[in-house]
Protein backbone atom coordinates (compact mmCIF):
# COMPACT_ATOMS: atom_id res chain seq x y z
CA UNK A 1 0.00 0.00 0.00
CA UNK A 2 1.37 3.26 -1.16
CA UNK A 3 1.42 5.97 1.37
CA UNK A 4 -1.39 8.28 -0.55
CA UNK A 5 -3.29 5.10 0.11
CA UNK A 6 -2.84 4.66 3.35
CA UNK A 7 -3.73 7.93 3.88
CA UNK A 8 -7.31 7.59 2.00
CA UNK A 9 -8.23 4.40 3.84
CA UNK A 10 -7.04 6.17 7.38
CA UNK A 11 -10.03 8.46 5.72
CA UNK A 12 -12.29 6.04 6.13
CA UNK A 13 -11.64 4.48 9.29
CA UNK A 14 -11.20 7.55 11.38
CA UNK A 15 -14.71 8.80 12.93
CA UNK A 16 -14.96 12.04 10.99
CA UNK A 17 -17.96 13.54 12.48
CA UNK A 18 -16.95 12.89 16.32
CA UNK A 19 -13.73 14.79 15.52
CA UNK A 20 -15.19 17.72 13.82
CA UNK A 21 -17.00 18.47 16.61
CA UNK A 22 -14.38 18.19 18.93
CA UNK A 23 -12.25 20.31 17.27
CA UNK A 24 -14.67 22.35 16.58
CA UNK A 25 -15.77 23.30 19.93
CA UNK A 26 -11.82 23.75 20.40
CA UNK A 27 -11.91 26.23 18.04
CA UNK A 28 -14.75 28.21 19.86
CA UNK A 29 -12.97 28.21 23.05
CA UNK A 30 -12.18 32.05 23.98
CA UNK A 31 -9.67 30.69 26.69
CA UNK A 32 -6.36 33.15 26.13
CA UNK A 33 -4.08 30.22 26.71
CA UNK A 34 -6.19 27.57 24.39
CA UNK A 35 -7.07 29.98 21.37
CA UNK A 36 -3.25 31.63 21.47
CA UNK A 37 -1.68 28.30 21.82
CA UNK A 38 -3.43 27.14 18.79
CA UNK A 39 -3.70 30.62 16.42
CA UNK A 40 0.46 30.68 17.14
CA UNK A 41 0.74 27.46 16.15
CA UNK A 42 -1.29 27.37 13.55
CA UNK A 43 0.71 30.82 11.89
CA UNK A 44 4.25 28.82 12.33
CA UNK A 45 2.79 25.54 10.87
CA UNK A 46 1.07 26.58 8.06
CA UNK A 47 3.13 30.34 7.47
CA UNK A 48 0.10 32.31 7.17
CA UNK A 49 0.47 35.87 5.76
CA UNK A 50 -1.28 38.15 8.59
CA UNK A 51 0.34 41.23 7.20
CA UNK A 52 -2.53 40.58 4.45
CA UNK A 53 -5.50 40.79 7.38
CA UNK A 54 -7.16 43.56 8.80
CA UNK A 55 -6.35 42.85 12.12
CA UNK A 56 -2.92 41.63 11.57
CA UNK A 57 -2.43 40.51 15.77
CA UNK A 58 -3.00 36.63 16.45
CA UNK A 59 -3.25 37.06 19.71
CA UNK A 60 -6.53 39.82 19.50
CA UNK A 61 -9.00 37.29 18.34
CA UNK A 62 -11.77 36.18 20.05
CA UNK A 63 -11.17 32.43 19.00
CA UNK A 64 -9.68 30.38 16.92
CA UNK A 65 -12.67 30.47 14.07
CA UNK A 66 -12.76 33.99 14.06
CA UNK A 67 -8.79 34.08 13.32
CA UNK A 68 -9.57 31.18 10.32
CA UNK A 69 -12.28 33.85 9.34
CA UNK A 70 -9.98 36.61 9.71
CA UNK A 71 -10.94 39.40 6.83
CA UNK A 72 -8.70 40.23 4.35
CA UNK A 73 -7.35 43.64 3.35
CA UNK A 74 -9.81 44.76 0.58
CA UNK A 75 -6.81 46.12 -1.87
CA UNK A 76 -4.84 43.19 -1.59
CA UNK A 77 -7.85 41.48 -3.14
CA UNK A 78 -9.33 43.82 -6.63
CA UNK A 79 -12.57 42.51 -8.31
CA UNK A 80 -11.24 41.95 -11.90
CA UNK A 81 -12.85 45.14 -14.15
CA UNK A 82 -12.81 43.26 -17.15
CA UNK A 83 -15.44 43.33 -19.44
CA UNK A 84 -18.06 40.43 -19.06
CA UNK A 85 -15.22 39.10 -16.06
CA UNK A 86 -16.01 36.57 -13.98
CA UNK A 87 -14.25 37.37 -10.33
CA UNK A 88 -12.38 34.00 -8.81
CA UNK A 89 -14.63 33.08 -5.83
CA UNK A 90 -11.84 32.39 -2.94
CA UNK A 91 -8.23 31.99 -2.77
CA UNK A 92 -6.68 28.81 -2.75
CA UNK A 93 -5.83 26.85 -6.17
CA UNK A 94 -7.78 24.83 -8.76
CA UNK A 95 -8.09 21.74 -8.12
CA UNK A 96 -10.40 20.71 -11.62
CA UNK A 97 -12.07 22.86 -14.67
CA UNK A 98 -13.35 22.26 -17.09
CA UNK A 99 -16.94 21.45 -19.24
CA UNK A 100 -19.92 19.11 -17.63
CA UNK A 101 -19.89 16.16 -20.22
CA UNK A 102 -22.55 13.68 -19.62
CA UNK A 103 -24.13 14.67 -16.37
CA UNK A 104 -20.65 14.42 -14.74
CA UNK A 105 -17.59 16.48 -13.45
CA UNK A 106 -14.08 15.78 -12.93
CA UNK A 107 -12.59 14.98 -10.28
CA UNK A 108 -9.11 13.93 -11.03
CA UNK A 109 -7.23 11.45 -13.25
CA UNK A 110 -9.68 8.08 -12.85
CA UNK A 111 -12.59 9.51 -11.02
CA UNK A 112 -15.88 11.37 -12.51
CA UNK A 113 -18.87 12.18 -10.25
CA UNK A 114 -22.26 12.70 -10.61
CA UNK A 115 -24.06 16.45 -11.41
CA UNK A 116 -27.19 15.61 -9.41
CA UNK A 117 -25.49 13.86 -6.99
CA UNK A 118 -23.44 16.95 -6.05
CA UNK A 119 -26.88 19.04 -6.17
CA UNK A 120 -28.70 17.08 -3.52
CA UNK A 121 -30.52 14.64 -5.68
CA UNK A 122 -32.65 16.95 -8.18
CA UNK A 123 -32.28 16.32 -11.67
CA UNK A 124 -34.54 19.57 -12.31
CA UNK A 125 -31.64 21.27 -10.66
CA UNK A 126 -28.90 19.68 -12.53
CA UNK A 127 -30.71 20.08 -15.99
CA UNK A 128 -29.78 23.85 -16.08
CA UNK A 129 -26.17 22.60 -16.05
CA UNK A 130 -26.14 19.82 -18.80
CA UNK A 131 -23.17 20.33 -20.85
CA UNK A 132 -22.48 23.75 -18.89
CA UNK A 133 -18.80 24.76 -17.43
CA UNK A 134 -17.61 24.26 -13.61
CA UNK A 135 -14.45 24.97 -11.26
CA UNK A 136 -13.65 23.09 -8.52
CA UNK A 137 -10.86 25.63 -6.11
CA UNK A 138 -9.63 24.30 -2.93
CA UNK A 139 -8.74 26.46 0.09
CA UNK A 140 -5.76 25.01 1.91
CA UNK A 141 -5.38 25.50 5.80
CA UNK A 142 -3.27 28.26 5.04
CA UNK A 143 -5.58 30.60 3.25
CA UNK A 144 -8.52 33.15 3.31
CA UNK A 145 -11.35 31.17 3.53
CA UNK A 146 -14.33 33.52 2.77
CA UNK A 147 -16.12 33.06 -0.12
CA UNK A 148 -17.07 35.48 -3.10
CA UNK A 149 -19.51 36.25 -5.92
CA UNK A 150 -17.78 35.39 -9.40
CA UNK A 151 -20.81 37.19 -10.68
CA UNK A 152 -23.32 39.87 -9.47
CA UNK A 153 -26.24 37.67 -8.68
CA UNK A 154 -29.77 37.38 -7.05
CA UNK A 155 -30.38 33.85 -4.57
CA UNK A 156 -33.28 32.13 -5.37
CA UNK A 157 -32.62 28.76 -3.32
CA UNK A 158 -30.18 26.91 -0.73
CA UNK A 159 -29.95 23.17 -0.05
CA UNK A 160 -28.08 21.18 2.54
CA UNK A 161 -26.69 18.25 1.80
CA UNK A 162 -25.47 15.72 4.47
CA UNK A 163 -22.59 13.52 4.16
CA UNK A 164 -19.34 12.26 5.32
CA UNK A 165 -16.28 14.91 6.02
CA UNK A 166 -13.22 13.99 3.65
CA UNK A 167 -10.62 15.12 2.95
CA UNK A 168 -10.69 17.44 -0.16
CA UNK A 169 -7.23 17.55 -0.61
CA UNK A 170 -5.36 16.54 -3.79
CA UNK A 171 -3.86 13.14 -2.78
CA UNK A 172 -7.76 12.33 -1.27
CA UNK A 173 -9.50 13.56 -4.51
CA UNK A 174 -7.27 11.03 -6.27
CA UNK A 175 -7.81 8.24 -4.45
CA UNK A 176 -11.59 8.52 -2.74
CA UNK A 177 -14.06 8.34 -5.61
CA UNK A 178 -17.29 10.46 -5.80
CA UNK A 179 -15.29 12.60 -2.83
CA UNK A 180 -16.60 16.21 -3.75
CA UNK A 181 -20.77 14.44 -4.37
CA UNK A 182 -20.42 12.40 -1.01
CA UNK A 183 -18.62 15.03 1.52
CA UNK A 184 -21.36 17.32 3.61
CA UNK A 185 -22.16 20.20 1.40
CA UNK A 186 -24.07 23.60 0.81
CA UNK A 187 -25.53 24.43 -2.54
CA UNK A 188 -26.61 27.90 -3.29
CA UNK A 189 -28.12 28.63 -6.56
CA UNK A 190 -28.43 32.26 -7.91
CA UNK A 191 -29.56 33.87 -10.95
CA UNK A 192 -27.09 36.09 -12.81
CA UNK A 193 -26.55 37.96 -15.89
CA UNK A 194 -24.66 34.38 -17.54
CA UNK A 195 -28.02 32.78 -16.15
CA UNK A 196 -28.56 30.22 -13.10
CA UNK A 197 -25.01 30.07 -11.46
CA UNK A 198 -24.35 27.46 -8.39
CA UNK A 199 -21.55 28.22 -5.66
CA UNK A 200 -21.20 25.20 -3.72
CA UNK A 201 -19.37 25.35 -0.45
CA UNK A 202 -18.30 21.71 0.49
CA UNK A 203 -17.27 20.61 3.52
CA UNK A 204 -14.09 18.70 4.73
CA UNK A 205 -12.73 16.75 7.67
CA UNK A 206 -12.73 19.00 11.00
CA UNK A 207 -15.20 21.65 9.32
CA UNK A 208 -16.34 23.61 11.59
CA UNK A 209 -19.48 24.53 10.13
CA UNK A 210 -20.14 26.69 6.69
CA UNK A 211 -21.93 29.66 6.78
CA UNK A 212 -23.30 32.23 4.11
CA UNK A 213 -24.01 35.83 4.87
CA UNK A 214 -28.06 35.87 4.58
CA UNK A 215 -28.63 32.44 7.03
CA UNK A 216 -25.79 32.69 9.31
CA UNK A 217 -24.07 29.19 10.42
CA UNK A 218 -25.94 26.26 8.07
CA UNK A 219 -26.98 23.69 10.92
CA UNK A 220 -24.01 21.06 10.34
CA UNK A 221 -23.91 17.28 10.83
CA UNK A 222 -28.17 17.06 9.48
CA UNK A 223 -29.46 13.37 8.69
CA UNK A 224 -31.62 14.69 5.67
CA UNK A 225 -30.95 17.48 2.34
CA UNK A 226 -33.07 20.42 3.67
CA UNK A 227 -33.93 23.26 0.87
CA UNK A 228 -34.66 26.65 1.24
CA UNK A 229 -36.15 28.28 -1.53
CA UNK A 230 -35.74 32.29 -1.40
CA UNK A 231 -37.69 32.85 -5.11
CA UNK A 232 -40.53 34.51 -3.28
CA UNK A 233 -39.77 35.15 0.08
CA UNK A 234 -36.50 36.77 0.22
CA UNK A 235 -34.59 39.50 -2.26
CA UNK A 236 -31.17 38.34 -1.56
CA UNK A 237 -28.78 40.55 -4.46
CA UNK A 238 -25.43 40.03 -3.75
CA UNK A 239 -22.69 42.20 -5.81
CA UNK A 240 -19.94 40.91 -7.80
CA UNK A 241 -16.91 40.54 -5.52
CA UNK A 242 -19.32 40.31 -1.93
CA UNK A 243 -18.64 38.22 0.10
CA UNK A 244 -21.51 35.28 0.27
CA UNK A 245 -20.16 32.47 2.47
CA UNK A 246 -17.14 31.41 4.46
CA UNK A 247 -15.57 27.82 6.36
CA UNK A 248 -14.57 27.95 9.91
CA UNK A 249 -11.99 25.15 8.93
CA UNK A 250 -11.56 23.34 5.31
CA UNK A 251 -12.28 23.00 2.35
CA UNK A 252 -13.66 23.67 -1.29
CA UNK A 253 -15.54 25.48 -3.42
CA UNK A 254 -17.11 24.72 -6.73
CA UNK A 255 -19.06 27.25 -9.44
CA UNK A 256 -21.38 25.99 -11.58
CA UNK A 257 -22.67 27.91 -15.31
CA UNK A 258 -24.73 26.81 -17.76
CA UNK A 259 -24.09 25.69 -21.34
CA UNK A 260 -22.22 28.44 -23.20
CA UNK A 261 -22.63 30.68 -20.62
CA UNK A 262 -19.05 30.93 -19.98
CA UNK A 263 -15.56 30.62 -20.92
CA UNK A 264 -12.41 30.31 -18.00
CA UNK A 265 -9.55 31.77 -17.88
CA UNK A 266 -6.93 30.42 -20.80
CA UNK A 267 -4.31 30.81 -18.34
CA UNK A 268 -6.27 28.31 -15.59
CA UNK A 269 -5.45 24.54 -15.08
CA UNK A 270 -5.25 22.49 -12.17
CA UNK A 271 -2.94 23.58 -9.49
CA UNK A 272 -2.89 26.98 -11.21
CA UNK A 273 -2.83 29.35 -7.75
CA UNK A 274 -6.26 31.25 -7.31
CA UNK A 275 -6.86 35.21 -5.57
CA UNK A 276 -9.87 35.32 -4.89
CA UNK A 277 -11.23 38.39 -7.23
CA UNK A 278 -8.93 38.07 -9.98
CA UNK A 279 -10.17 37.12 -13.51
CA UNK A 280 -11.02 33.41 -13.22
CA UNK A 281 -13.20 33.75 -16.73
CA UNK A 282 -16.15 35.81 -18.80
CA UNK A 283 -19.91 35.39 -19.76
CA UNK A 284 -20.46 35.00 -22.96
CA UNK A 285 -24.05 34.40 -22.93
CA UNK A 286 -26.02 37.12 -21.32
Amino acid sequence: MTKDQLFAFAQHITPQKSLSRIIGRIAECENTWVKNTFINQFVKKYQVDMSEAVNSDPSSYRNFNDFFTREIRSELRPITRKRNGIACPADGAISQLGKIEHGTLFQAKGHHYSLTSLLGGDASLSDQFLGGSFATVYLSPKDYHRVHMPLAGKLTKMIHVPGKLFSVNKVTAEQIPNVFARNERTVCLFDTEAGPMAVILVGAMIVASIETVWAGQVTPFNKQVVTWDYTSLSDVKLKKGEEMGRFKLGSTAIVLFGKDAVEWEDTLEADSPTKMGMAFGKVIKS
